[in-house]
């Protein structure tokens, strides 16, 4: 009887809850401009024409975002956050085992189409442009000689940064929740010279998937 009452309850509770969720969508203007936060979690990695034995870094973005509909099936979004990018790479051998980890900082400024599949579901496309503020490279391993972390110097790298993002979100209402990946087309490193020979480091190009959630906040 207990189990019962208790089934019945979440039950009721579940369809208010659908109920209070419809009501608010049906509420919720999809034609006004929306502003609103946004943050969620990265999972980013440097490439190269090689292979390379680089793994996901995990870091998060947060900021602002714009919606600004055209039609009921599209809308341009544009957006303003911090961003984390860049890798780690595990390594073991004979004499010591660690993690080096690259992290870098961007402020990024994406420009994207949306397009409504659904009054819940949607596409977005585009592309960014994002200029880094930092970055920390950082060793940790079995032996505590070869710990570090440090600043890195931006001035070695290339500062300004262009890419094409990628995604799909779901709406409820104001509340979004959606993936994208953003992908890089612009080299990390800048091209020196050393006793006349030109090298880059690293040559690569950022590549970030994210998960996130939003909110209109106007």
């Amino acid at each position: 009887m207990k189990k019962f009452t208790i089934l019945i309850t979440a039950s009721l509770l579940l369809t208010g809850a659908i109920f209070t969720q419809t009501m608010a969508q049906e509420k919720f203007d999809r034609t006004a401009p929306l502003v609103g936060i946004k943050g969620g979690v990265n999972f980013s990695n440097l490439y190269t024409d090689d292979e390379s034995d680089s793994q996901m870094l995990t870091g998060f973005n947060l900021g602002l975002f714009a919606k600004m509909p055209v039609t009921r099936f599209l809308a341009i979004q544009p957006e303003l956050y911090f961003t984390t990018k860049g890798a780690e790479v595990a390594y073991d051998n004979l004499f010591v085992n660690g993690t080096a980890r690259f992290r870098l900082n961007y402020i990024e400024l994406p420009m994207l189409l949306v397009v409504n599949i659904t009054p819940n579901f949607n596409l977005q496309a585009g592309a960014y442009v994002s200029y880094m503020i930092s970055g920390i490279s950082t060793n940790e391993s079995t032996v505590d000689l070869f710990d570090f972390e440090e600043n890195i110097d931006t001035r070695d790298y290339n500062r300004f940064e262009g890419g094409l993002a990628f995604g799909a979100g779901l709406d409820l209402g104001a509340f979004s929740l959606g993936a994208r990946y953003s992908y890089g087309l612009t080299n990390v490193g800048k091209e020196q010279t050393f006793m006349g020979v030109s090298y880059t480091v690293p040559n690569a190009t950022n590549g970030v998937f994210n998960v996130y959630a939003s909110i209109g906040i106007n």
